[in-house]
């Protein structure tokens, strides 16, 4: 186990010389900072208080999810079967 210990040791001191960090170029910062737009907290508010669209919303994340885990079980089923046995 100390073994483990000294070669992730290792491996984490090697990645810490290798990998430095990068500004960002200050043009790009200032391009996204312009295309976020946040809107203001009374949009917010009148859209939270829109109940049908929020609910219309929610059901199709949650339909969307259930379909991409139903298709990821039947590919799981269809291919994965046949690779553990």
């Amino acid at each position: 186990m100390n073994r483990d210990a000294e070669r992730l040791q290792a491996l984490e001191d090697h990645l810490a010389g290798m990998l430095r960090p990068v500004a960002a170029p200050r043009g790009l910062v200032q391009r996204l900072r312009s295309r976020i737009h946040v809107p203001e907290r009374s949009v917010i508010v009148d859209r939270l208080h829109d109940w049908q669209r929020l609910i219309w919303v929610l059901g199709g994340v949650i339909s969307g999810g259930l379909v991409v885990l139903t298709v990821a079980r039947a590919i799981f089923h269809l291919v994965g079967r046949r690779n553990i046995g």
